[in-house]
């Protein structure tokens, strides 16, 4: 016999299992947790609508789906939601390895149909201007609490943070330098792969409003080394050990505006990320540089705020000598 003559490769069942469950593992990883769980509760809001009207939401008949997506606009649903709605009903078929119904002509002229009726415009919160924030940091007290929320909205507002950003920042990703501070990020919304970005924050022009300044402050006043940067504080003014959830920064960005008068219903956890973007557009910051602190893949995001921004420059009505 040949000993150079290839053998048949033996199969080691235990091994493709274990290999099985580390591909699954993986695609589960495929997305960011927000967005599973977004889709989640989507799909769970369909099967109870389904199984409320005796109808099968998997596999789906399109008929099916379309009479949801009525049913969602009917019922007041913004079009974002229904369009997530959309996108949740096919990745739970596709995971499932169905056809997607909602690529079927009756669901899309369904969709399109109404899009065109009730508009697709959003009602966003609005946006944290350079001027609410510079107010803010004046208006907060010099206690811990204080402290540390002038330091998480200042840095918030200059790195143009997630919430799910800002709350994962831990001690090890950040850098003091001569210049600022460089805060790593391990992983985000855009960079689910964890190649990392590194985010530089310049130091302001006044000590009260500089990000850097504010962010030392609460490092040592809090005496955290090592761990979580933002953490709760209890009633008793003690640090705790754990780090802050994304629910807690939007609390935090409701009591700063409503400390200046401000109506707290109005903003959000994003509108620190939204209002240095338009802050910077009204600045006259070009787009390109907007998006390298913001880190959004797509200008369509960012020209929305760069419109808003720019809404009094090189304005027409300015210049008729109303």
């Amino acid at each position: 016999m040949n000993d150079l003559q290839p053998t048949k490769p033996q199969t080691d069942l235990a091994t493709l299992d274990d290999l099985q469950q580390a591909t699954l593992t993986y695609i589960n990883k495929s997305k960011a947790d927000n967005t599973k769980n977004a889709y989640q509760n989507d799909w769970n809001q369909f099967a109870a609508w389904c199984e409320h009207h005796g109808l099968q939401p998997l596999p789906a008949e399109p008929r099916t789906v379309a009479l949801y997506l009525t049913h969602e606009a009917q019922s007041g649903r913004k079009a974002s939601t229904i369009q997530r709605r959309i996108s949740s009903i096919s990745q739970a078929h596709q995971a499932k390895g169905y056809d997607s119904p909602t690529l079927n002509a009756l669901v899309r002229s369904t969709w399109a149909g109404i899009k065109n009726t009730h508009g697709t415009a959003q009602e966003g919160k609005k946006p944290l201007l350079i001027e609410h924030v510079r107010a803010i940091a004046e208006a907060l007290p010099d206690s811990l609490l204080g402290v540390r929320d002038r330091a998480l909205l200042l840095t918030d507002f200059a790195g143009a943070f997630r919430r799910s950003e800002l709350v994962n920042i831990d001690m090890k990703d950040v850098e003091f330098t001569t210049d600022g501070v460089v805060i790593s990020l391990r992983r985000s919304k855009t960079d689910q792969e964890g190649s990392g970005e590194r985010i530089g924050i310049p130091y302001g022009s006044t000590p009260l409003t500089c990000p850097v300044r504010a962010l030392r402050a609460w490092l040592d006043q809090a005496g955290i080394t090592e761990g979580a940067v933002f953490r709760s504080v209890n009633r008793h003014g003690q640090v705790q050990a754990k780090g802050l959830s994304d629910k807690a920064v939007a609390l935090i960005v409701k009591r700063a505006v409503e400390l200046i008068g401000l109506n707290p219903d109005e903003y959000s956890g994003h509108s620190t990320r939204s209002g240095l973007a338009t802050s910077a557009a009204k600045a006259g910051v070009s787009e390109r540089v907007i998006m390298k602190q913001t880190r959004h893949k797509s200008t369509q995001t960012v020209r929305k705020y760069i419109k808003e921004g720019e809404l009094f420059a090189e304005n027409a009505a300015a210049r008729v000598g109303l």
